[in-house]
């Protein structure tokens, strides 16, 4: 029977790391430059590598973890390390000259991961997979996965109304303020992470 207290459990917790609101601003910013269009293709791009990145950590995140002999702290640190290099672009405006090639990436890194799938969120899962123990909650698991990457792909396909609004005066104002925050998101990561390895060790 489907669980819905797990599904609810499941997706409040995505939810919140994976923050689909807060994304507005850190879409529009690394999407500056483009056509509508490319914006809505890119946020699909993104969620479907999110969702991808997710769905392979449910099912193969501990497998693959011990196997390459990598702990949670150590992928937390690389990600939020990541996360700087992106912040410090937005920051000296280097995100302005798009090009072709730069479409593709922004659509796959930063945005799929680790912004949307980040260490957070497939930490949570991995959490969430070791939970489950009967059908029910594998299907509640399941919807629960689902329904956030819909919001989150929701959030960004009409974030391209957004554009229509502020234009691309708006949109700079909000790349600096987006990487002034990023920035501050990679650095708390990595605390997080250093935190992590002095208590294991």
């Amino acid at each position: 029977m489907f669980d819905l207290k797990f599904f609810g459990e499941v997706f409040v917790t995505l939810f919140v790391i994976m923050d689909p609101p807060g994304t507005i601003p850190l879409f529009l910013s690394l999407t500056s430059g483009r056509t509508q269009r490319v914006r809505k293709r890119m946020a699909l791009q993104a969620v479907l590598v999110a969702f991808g990145v997710i769905v392979v950590f449910a099912l193969f995140g501990q497998s693959i973890l011990a196997y390459l002999g990598i702990s949670l702290p150590a992928l937390q640190a690389a990600g939020g390390l990541l996360l700087l290099l992106v912040a410090l672009e937005l920051l000296t405006g280097k995100e302005d000259e798009p090009t072709v090639d730069k479409d593709v990436n922004v659509a796959l890194v930063p945005l799929g991961t680790p912004l949307l799938a980040g260490p957070g969120a497939i930490v949570a899962t991995i959490v969430f997979v070791r939970r489950v123990s009967e059908l029910g909650e594998v299907l509640a698991l399941a919807a629960g996965i689902v329904a956030v990457h819909v919001v989150l792909w929701l959030t960004m396909r009409f974030s391209v109304v957004i554009i229509r609004v502020i234009r691309e005066s708006g949109v700079t104002l909000i790349t600096r303020i987006s990487g002034l925050l990023l920035s501050a998101i990679a650095v708390q990561m990595v605390a997080d992470a250093v935190r992590a390895f002095i208590v294991q060790g």
